[in-house]
């Protein structure tokens, strides 16, 4: 184990797979979705923000700016269909599918597996609201990258509780 990951207080799991970074640079499960930033293939200035919610599956894809995707019309779209095979990637089939509350037969899913399960559940186009929030914590995200490594605390982070109490 590291020193980083000794001083840390939250366990580091490391990803499933090696991740291309340069389609979709930002996945994660939280707030009770799939959701991340993904690429445009024709604009490299331009990138999506999709989502996805688990159980329900109603979806949403638009641009960083609220402009709404054009591939999304009542079915997943393409930067969809990349978010769910990254976070495959990231997390692992499985814990995907759990998160995602997909039921699937016995055996690590793939990108597939998932992505025929929650498109057969024919999901509904949902509310784009969630891509400022989730754009925020990609731009939060970039800039904890530029920060050289330390384990000295960080002053936005003071306000967690202390882990052990000080004899």
């Amino acid at each position: 184990m590291s020193d980083w990951e000794r001083s840390s207080t939250v366990r580091v799991v490391p990803p499933a797979r090696a991740r291309r970074l340069a389609k979709v640079p930002f996945v994660e499960l939280a707030d009770g979705r799939l959701q991340g930033v993904v690429s445009s293939g024709s604009d490299i200035e331009r990138v999506y923000v999709s989502s996805v919610a688990a159980g329900t599956f109603t979806f949403a894809c638009s641009t960083n700016n609220n402009r709404p995707c054009g591939g999304a019309r009542g079915y997943f779209c393409n930067h969809i269909r990349a978010l769910i095979g990254e976070a495959v990637l990231q997390y692992g089939g499985e814990r995907v599918a759990r998160y995602m509350r997909v039921d699937l037969p016995d055996g690590e899913p793939g990108v597939l597996e998932l992505h025929g399960a929650m498109s057969a559940a024919r999901p509904s186009q949902g509310d784009r609201g969630a891509a400022a929030p989730v754009f925020s914590r990609f731009l939060r995200h970039l800039a904890y990258l530029e920060l050289a490594p330390s384990t000295a605390p960080l002053p936005e982070m003071q306000w967690f509780p202390p882990t052990r109490a000080v004899a």
